[in-house]
């Protein structure tokens, strides 16, 4: 599914180039745009020369050395040399087929390569293997429209329905008091529904871009509409994007993937890249082979997406870096082919004033972040059996990865990548911490076992085996805990650190702190706590030894025949996931009716969260379906993808 890095067609085209878009920018001040480059590549080699680079220094390993080497993991303990783990090892462990990298250093394609196969038939995976983007599309489509705005053929601050002709935003009392812009769209802030899409499979009919507007058979997803105020809240939205491709496609004249190609891919030397959908015979021989969430090939191919602007781009890891380099360049004044300084300044800074932020900045396109002063710009990217995620610091380093599995197995493998480029290069951001481990005497483990819940509903466990204590946040895999002191203890898998607090001599709660957040549970009593570390601990057997939870198939199916009538049993959900369940009936029912009614069920296996995965047969085919349940027995959640 399309989304902001989460796991989970084509119109008509139409004729003519757009004659009035700014393509005239890169003739403007030859002499001052030379004078610019010479500006920014001393600016650029001077930040190359401050920036402390480990791998660079003489005797040190080169990245492509160090990735070949092992990927690092995501904490190094004080005294002890990292352990790093192959990166084809770490692919088996996690399920993933293929993955293709492309890393900058100083503004340029420092290495790029491949591992893994991108097909059944062993084809190994090359430089110019090519992947569905995802949302990775969005950034590129921000540009186009900025080089548009650039050029007056559009404005980001005027009503968008005057740039739509084909189709206009449904009036509301919310556009009353204010109507829809550019900017708006492009940063997510324009209220408007439908966060992602699934695409179609190769065969299925496939709706046009207005059928998708309108939410009209044979699309899938509910009509786009605003139903919030304009410039009031962030939400991630692609139909906010899909109404972006038909306000290009009404001003231009021009089809989406021949707009693209003009405006963007060409000029950044994207020259593998396009956003045709399907993709044409030529090219299939180059594809990575989708892959479903149990890492076996999608049996339909890659999804068909309409939804070119936020969801359609088919690129390689190393045009996906020539883009970053583009806009690198931009921001370094080293060229105005597609944006001006200026304008690429804007992507990064200019949003909706009075829109609440999320936990990174969006921009006009991207998300910005960074520590310290030296920010990067980014997006992640997923499509149905694709992930992508890409970033690059504004001056002159960043990485790509593509991989052909959308499961969260495959995020992981990304954060692993990323980590080991940000230790080689020793950025601010992205690699690993480090901590100091103390000798504490096991025994001292046993005051902290026990349950504890944060007011989100969140449950989390710590039970002792032996010599190690535990812990699991229910829904995620458990791992061990290690002590920084008699109270503050680390994991060794992530960057999360638990500190216990006590009133008199009881441990009273415990604060988990991860990537500048914190978050605080509560001890339960002693008969739930019991109740749900006995569960956790008998979780972790059943994903060791691969056997289903009782009562899981029987509540699985009850759950969807439920949901099917348009009626489930809220009281056999948590609270939490009930809450998720009554605000997304409509999809979820959508989705289900789809598939049919469910002929026969069978369990396939343990995912290392502890969902168990049903290979369900429904009247149109076979599906995998996952459901975790709670320790009182209740559904804690639930995944299927069309």
């Amino acid at each position: 599914m399309d989304g902001p890095g989460t796991k989970h067609q084509v119109p008509k085209d139409q004729s003519g180039p757009d004659a009035s878009g700014p393509a005239n920018l890169a003739n403007r001040g030859a002499s001052k745009q030379r004078m610019m480059k010479t500006a920014g590549v001393v600016l650029l080699a001077t930040l190359g020369a401050l920036i402390g680079v480990r791998s660079m220094a003489a005797g040190q390993l080169s990245v492509e050395q160090q990735i070949k080497a092992g990927l690092v993991p995501p904490v190094l303990v004080r005294d002890e040399a990292p352990a790093r783990t192959p990166i084809t090892v770490r692919m088996k462990e996690l399920n993933v087929p293929a993955v293709s990298i492309a890393v900058i250093h100083n503004g340029k394609l420092e290495w790029a390569g491949g591992f893994g196969t991108r097909d059944d038939k062993s084809a190994p995976v090359t430089v110019d293997t090519l992947f569905q983007a995802g949302s990775v599309s969005k950034p590129l489509t921000a540009v186009a429209v900025m080089k548009l705005v650039q050029g007056r053929t559009l404005a980001l601050d005027t009503d968008v329905n005057q740039y739509l002709k084909s189709w206009k935003i449904p009036q509301s009392p919310f556009t009353d008091r204010s109507p829809v812009t550019l900017r708006e769209l492009l940063s997510h802030s324009a209220g408007v529904t439908v966060s992602g899409f699934g695409g179609y499979a190769v065969g299925e009919p496939v709706p046009t871009l207005i059928q998708v507007l309108n939410g009209e058979p044979p699309a899938r997803t509910e009509p786009i509409t605003v139903d919030v105020v304009p410039g009031t809240i962030w939400r991630y939205s692609g139909g906010g994007y899909v109404i972006v491709q038909q306000a290009l496609l009404d001003t231009t004249g021009a089809s989406f993937p021949q707009l693209m190609r003009e405006m963007v891919l060409a000029p950044f030397g994207m020259s593998q890249s396009r956003f045709d959908q399907p993709l044409a015979p030529a090219f299939q021989a180059r594809v990575a082979v989708p892959h479903a969430f149990d890492g076996t090939p999608q049996k339909e191919g890659p999804h068909v997406y309409p939804e070119m602007a936020p969801a359609g781009l088919w690129t390689t890891a190393s045009d996906l870096a020539r883009f970053a380099i583009g806009v690198q360049r931009a921001l370094a004044g080293l060229s105005e082919d597609v944006l001006s300084q200026a304008t690429a300044r804007a992507m990064l800074r200019d949003i909706p004033p009075g829109v609440k932020k999320p936990g990174r900045q969006p921009g006009l396109g991207f998300f910005v972040g960074g520590k310290t002063d030296r920010k990067y710009f980014e997006h992640p990217g997923g499509n149905a059996g694709y992930s992508a995620y890409f970033m690059a610091y504004e001056n002159g380093d960043g990485v790509v990865v593509m991989i052909n599995s959308s499961s969260n197995e495959a995020s992981r493998l990304t954060d692993d990548i990323f980590r080991t480029v940000a230790y080689a290069y020793n950025w601010p951001d992205f690699g690993p911490v480090q901590r100091t481990l103390t000798k504490i005497p096991p025994p001292s483990f046993d005051r902290y076992v026990g349950a504890y819940r944060s007011d989100s509903g969140a449950l989390l466990t710590f039970w002792r085996d032996r010599e190690h204590l535990n812990a699991r946040i229910w829904g995620e895999p458990s791992s061990e805990m290690f002590p920084t002191s008699d109270r503050e203890y680390f994991s060794r898998t992530s960057d999360r650190t638990w500190a216990f607090s006590e009133a008199g001599n009881a441990v009273t709660g415990v604060t988990l702190s991860e990537q500048a957040t914190a978050r605080r549970f509560t001890r339960l009593d002693d008969r739930e706590g019991r109740n749900a570390v006995e569960r956790s601990i008998e979780l972790d057997k059943r994903v060791r030894n691969q056997t289903p939870a009782p009562g899981g198939q029987q509540a699985l199916l009850g759950f969807m025949a439920g949901v099917m009538n348009g009626n489930p049993d809220y009281s056999q959900l948590v609270p939490e996931y009930a809450d998720y369940v009554r605000r997304e009936l409509s999809v979820l029912q959508k989705i289900l009716r789809e598939f049919g009614p469910p002929k026969s069920a069978s369990f396939k296996r343990v995912l290392p969260n502890g969902q168990d995965v049903y290979s369900i047969v429904f009247a149109t085919g076979t599906r995998d379906l996952e459901v975790l349940l709670a320790p009182d027995g209740r559904i804690h959640q639930t995944m299927f993808n069309r």
